[in-house]
């Protein structure tokens, strides 16, 4: 019999502004005869990257509001999943990461899910490297090193905006940090398509070698506690903690074993990524569901399992017993004690002076008022915005105005006529401190 060929998975990562759409849109327009369909990630409430990327008849699926490699990861497999449903229509993935993403675990996913393996395998991860900017970034972002050392192939792009010394010292850099990737330099991410795809590069083993914790994934959550609960009803009571609400999923027949904990666990991944119920104290918890526990209010909070008859349940809590105290009660009112506790290694947190801001709005711009807001922002904020895209409605324009822009480095230009698609203007920036009422009012100030 032929076993089937698995569909080969691409990884495009890079920081904010290295030039992953641009790449993604040479890929997507070049005759290569592949059927690709793209997974897209972004960072922050408003996705705007399918609107940047170019008509084509590849299948786009886009992620937002969340990091691929934390509670995404679980959005991310059901996304494959769905794609397995459609195995006629296309030969090929490629995931692009938000530029704030660790692509460990992203490659991770290909891994630890079973039915994932059996069905992807992963071609090699592209990183691509904004040559101009990258020295400031790897000093102020744990991301852009992982970026770089996960590498089978990196791109130095923006080429053109760096001396021949700066890019071999640069080069040189990166080389020590990861001697494994293949280096290629790029100006707009011009790199042939063979030079990303189909590379059969990621090698699982070089990876353990070089990091031996690579298949010890993160998760969404902290704690396990499994309970071994007669029918009946009980009480799960928790104290004041260190956030106002906390989410949780309960697993029914939790076994007690290692792989039975880990299976549980990658379980329940699935589970995060869906939207959590809010539970209020007072209410029921449902079995197999994502919930958020509202914890807002001061002293000790009551909320109630009711199991039919014997079973033993985990609860897989995005923090720890500890830090609620939380206590399990039966219907006299006594403890039940877990059988067994298991706590997981959390998912990372971003650095929680980055944030995004979007600017939604319909309108034409003028645009002498638009430039001269755009280079004071700049001036005054440049260094601290990483990065800034969208499209705009300029005042006389047939055509979609679409921007980008990087630190201090903006660039834009018409795109395609807005047809009957209504005008309209939307802007997401990202970066550290970002002023959103200041700049929200800068902008709408430059409505007609």
């Amino acid at each position: 019999m032929n076993t089937p060929q698995k569909v080969p998975v691409t990884i495009l990562t890079g920081f904010l502004g290295s030039g992953k759409t641009t790449l993604l849109n040479r890929i997507l327009s070049e005759e290569h005869g592949k059927r690709i369909a793209v997974i897209e990630n972004e960072f922050g409430e408003v996705g705007i990257d399918q609107a940047l990327v170019i008509n084509a008849d590849e299948e786009i699926f886009e992620m937002s509001n969340g990091c691929i490699c934390c509670t995404v990861r679980g959005d991310l497999i059901r996304v494959l999943g769905n794609l397995m449903k459609r195995r006629d229509k296309f030969d090929y993935v490629l995931v692009e990461t938000t530029g704030l993403a660790d692509p460990g675990p992203v490659a991770q996913t290909f891994f630890m899910d079973d039915e994932i393996r059996e069905e992807f395998a992963l071609d090699g991860i592209v990183t691509l490297v904004d040559a101009a900017h990258i020295d400031q970034q790897l000093g102020r972002s744990d991301e852009s090193t992982e970026q770089v050392a996960f590498a089978d192939v990196l791109v130095l792009n923006k080429t053109d905006l760096v001396d021949d010394q700066a890019l071999d010292r640069l080069e040189a850099r990166l080389k020590d940090m990861n001697r494994m990737a293949q280096f290629v330099r790029s100006e707009r991410a011009d790199v042939s398509v063979d030079t990303v795809l189909n590379l059969g590069a990621f090698d699982l083993d070089q990876v353990l070698e070089r990091r031996p914790t690579f298949l010890e994934p993160e998760y969404p959550f902290e704690w396990t506690g499994v309970y071994s609960l007669e029918g009946g009803r009980y009480e799960l009571s928790l104290a004041e903690g260190p956030d106002p609400s906390m989410s949780l999923v309960i697993v029914a027949d939790q076994g007690l074993e290692d792989a039975a904990l880990r299976d549980g666990a990658e379980w329940c991944v699935r589970r995060y990524a869906e939207p959590a119920t809010l539970i209020r104290p007072g209410d029921t918890i449902p079995v197999g569901q994502h919930v958020s526990l509202q914890l807002d209010a001061p002293g000790r909070k009551s909320f109630f399992i009711d199991t039919d008859s014997k079973v033993r349940v985990g609860l897989y809590a995005q923090h720890t017993a500890e830090e609620f105290d939380l206590q399990l009660l039966n219907a006299d009112g006594a403890a039940v004690k877990t059988d067994v506790e298991r706590t997981w290694v959390a998912q990372h947190e971003h650095d929680d002076e980055v944030g995004s801001i979007a600017i939604e709005t319909d309108g034409d711009v003028d645009p002498k008022k638009l430039n001269a807001w755009l280079s004071e922002l700049l001036r005054d904020r440049g260094v601290d915005i990483f990065r800034m895209k969208g499209f705009i409605s300029l005042a006389g324009e047939p055509r979609r105005f679409v921007f980008q822009g990087v630190h201090m480095l903006f660039d834009g230009q018409p795109d395609r006529p807005w047809g009957d698609t209504p005008r309209r203007n939307q802007l997401v920036f990202i970066g550290r401190n970002l002023d959103e009422q200041g700049m929200r009012q800068g902008f709408e100030a430059c409505l007609i």
